[in-house]
């Protein structure tokens, strides 16, 4: 059974950093796409950022660039989302997700979702 459990989230200030993992258990994702989205209440799960297990290649919505980065660790089997200079704006929970698409902004595209983590960013 396939399983990503997301962690790492919590209630930081404006300015500040956190890192988010997901781990993954169940098969290896070595011909996946991971990629994170972060979704708010009444609104539909937005992409953040995703990376090619393979080759590394990532990709990013254009407000988190700069600011996010998102790594995976082979070894591991975890995929991360360091996030600094955090925006109250970046409040939401976010998911972590797997996908074998070529095209990787549509939450659709994705086969495997983890529940979630929440981050709260306070002015």
């Amino acid at each position: 059974q396939v399983q990503l459990v997301e962690s790492g989230g919590g209630l930081v200030q404006a300015g500040d950093s956190l890192r988010l993992s997901c781990a993954i258990s169940g098969r290896t994702f070595s011909s996946y796409a991971m990629a994170w989205f972060r979704q708010t209440p009444g609104k539909e799960r937005e992409f953040v950022a995703a990376i090619r297990w393979s080759t590394g290649g990532t990709n990013y919505a254009d407000s988190v660039k700069g600011r996010f980065t998102i790594s995976r660790d082979n070894a591991k089997n975890t995929v991360y989302l360091q996030m600094n200079s955090l925006k109250p704006e970046d409040t939401a929970v976010y998911l972590c997700a797997a996908t074998q698409n070529l095209v990787l902004i549509p939450p659709d595209n994705y086969n495997y979702w983890g529940q979630g983590t929440q981050v709260t960013v306070s002015l």
